[in-house]
C-alpha cells in the first residue's frame, strides 16, 4: 500500500469512529439520560438549610449557573468520566465562565461540587457526602458564594467510571460577581 492511500484509509477510519461517537453520544442524550428537576429543587433546598442553619445567607438560583452544571453533570455520564476538569481538559472555571460570564464585574469566582452514587442518589445523602468532604464542605459555607447552579441527571448504563450502572450524577456550581 503506497502512503498515500493508508492516509486515506486512516482518515476514513477517523471519520468512521468519529462518525460512531457522535451517534453514541446523540443516543445516550435521547434514550439513557434525563434530568431530575425535583432532586435539583431538593438540592438547592438542603444547601440553603444548611446554609442558614450556620449563619450563611442562602443563595439564589442562576440560570447561567444551572445550565453550566447541566452541560457538566451530562458530559461526565455520557463520556464515563467524573472530574472537575471537562473532557477537554478545561479547567472547571473556564467551563463555568462560558455560562457565568464576567460582564464586566470587578470581582468574579466560582466554585464546584460534584457527586455520583449508583443506583441512586437523594439530596440528603449528597449533603452527607460534601459535609463529610472538607473542599466541599467549604464550598457550602463559603459567605463569598451569592448564587448556585443545580443539575442532577440520571443515566441509565452509564460507561466508564460507573461501570455501565445506572447512575446519578449531580453538579453544584457556586458563584459571585459583583
Amino acid at each position: 500500500m503506497n502512503g498515500g492511500r493508508t492516509l486515506r484509509v486512516a482518515l476514513v477510519l477517523v471519520a468512521l469512529v468519529a462518525t460512531a461517537l457522535l451517534a453514541d453520544a446523540a443516543l445516550a442524550t435521547s434514550t439513557s439520560e434525563k434530568s431530575v428537576p425535583t432532586l435539583n429543587h431538593q438540592v438547592l433546598v438542603a444547601v440553603n438549610r444548611f446554609r442558614l442553619a450556620h449563619g450563611v445567607p442562602a443563595l439564589r438560583e442562576s440560570a447561567g449557573l444551572d445550565r453550566s452544571a447541566r452541560q457538566h453533570s451530562l458530559e461526565m455520564g455520557r463520556l464515563g468520566y467524573f472530574a472537575h476538569a471537562s473532557a477537554d481538559g478545561a479547567s472547571f472555571w473556564r467551563r463555568i465562565e462560558r455560562y457565568y460570564p464576567q460582564n464586566g464585574a470587578s470581582y468574579w469566582s466560582v466554585g464546584e461540587n460534584l457527586v455520583w452514587r449508583a443506583p441512586g442518589l437523594r439530596a440528603a445523602k449528597a449533603m452527607s457526602l460534601w459535609i463529610s468532604s472538607p473542599p466541599h464542605l467549604a464550598n457550602l459555607l463559603s459567605s463569598r458564594w451569592r448564587q448556585i447552579g443545580i443539575s442532577a441527571v440520571v443515566v441509565a448504563h452509564a460507561p466508564g467510571v460507573y461501570g455501565g450502572a445506572h447512575a446519578v450524577i449531580i453538579t453544584t456550581d457556586f458563584g459571585v460577581r459583583r
